[in-house]
């Protein structure tokens, strides 16, 4: 991702609320994707947790797409003074990378339910129609890159967590803060 006309310093707020709705929704989807296979199937239990987890990713989409405006609108600060160009590559790697990966995913998800004949539920205040007819063999090859997606976007989120951490706990420099709403010490 390119960076805005900001100075340095830290994010809007409204990117900081964006990011952390985001990073709370992916957090609870993923896991909830992983147990998905694991419940006892045709049951209350399992009916609720994949009317959550396709809220959620309803949930995603919306909120990335917002990301991408807002970004495009209020720009990003400049990289933190003193980081490593390599750094600097990496770090607009794995957020470009995040971006892409968390439209695109929802999107697999929608299209996959849609082709195994399901309505995507919103929270229990809407149903998103299927966009395709119902195919079986189609629907269980989107299901599987669906979860081949999902996984690189845990591989990369734990890879980005990291790095933060990195940056707070070994770098000492400001890069976490940069994110942290003021409250818990951010910029």
């Amino acid at each position: 991702m390119t960076y805005g006309t900001l100075p340095p310093g830290g994010y809007p707020a409204t990117s900081k609320w964006l990011h952390w709705l985001v990073a709370l929704s992916v957090l609870i989807a993923v896991p909830v994707g992983i147990l998905l296979p694991y419940l006892p199937p045709n049951t209350p239990a399992q009916t609720g947790f994949y009317n959550m987890h396709k809220s959620l990713g309803v949930l995603i989409l919306i909120l990335m797409i917002l990301r991408i405006i807002n970004r495009l609108a209020r720009g990003a600060p400049a990289p933190e003074p003193g980081l490593e160009r390599w750094k600097r590559a990496a770090s607009s790697a794995v957020h470009g990378l995040l971006y892409v990966l968390l439209i695109v995913q929802p999107l697999f998800g929608y299209w996959a339910n849609s082709a195994y004949g399901a309505t995507t539920p919103f929270f229990g205040m809407t149903e998103i129609p299927p966009m395709v007819d119902k195919s079986e063999g189609l629907a269980k090859q989107l299901f599987a890159i669906h979860r081949w997606i999902g996984i690189t976007i845990a591989v990369v989120a734990v890879a980005h967590i990291a790095a933060a951490l990195q940056h707070y706990f070994i770098d000492k420099d400001s890069v976490l803060q940069r994110m942290l709403p003021r409250a818990l010490g951010g910029r």
